[in-house]
């Protein structure tokens, strides 16, 4: 239901922006949070950062400062721009959407807080 692009091969130091894209008909997905998640080799989904419906954003200590979550009601609904990318950003980033109420904070990086799961894309930093 939910379709990633723009991820790649890129040097440490560059920038990339996602975009995730709601495909079909999911009724309200998008009322609550959405955000972006990212999943290294052999480690758990992580919260990088979200936005809920009234605009509120949340970035995991990681990211912030350097990752820029946004929304718009277009075809593309979510993007995420990627700058002064590190070594440890390689991984696959995910987008995600739930339609409970959602008010963003450290909650809204918990995977579970998320009905709705893109396939992901996958983001490759080199060294």
């Amino acid at each position: 239901h939910l379709v990633e692009s723009g991820g790649g091969s890129v040097q440490a130091g560059g920038s990339l922006k996602l975009s995730c894209a709601a495909s079909g008909d999911i009724d309200g997905y998008d009322s609550g949070c959405m955000g972006w998640f990212r999943q290294a080799p052999g480690k758990e989904r992580e919260g990088m950062a979200t936005i809920a419906n009234d605009g509120t954003t949340t970035y995991a200590q990681s990211v912030m400062g350097r990752f820029t979550i946004a929304k718009d009601n277009a075809k593309n609904p979510l993007y995420l721009r990627l700058n002064s990318l590190r070594h440890e950003g390689t991984g696959m980033y995910y987008c995600a959407a739930d339609n409970r109420e959602c008010f963003g904070g450290v909650n809204s990086l918990l995977p579970t807080a998320y009905s709705y799961w893109g396939q992901g894309t996958q983001v490759t930093v080199s060294s």
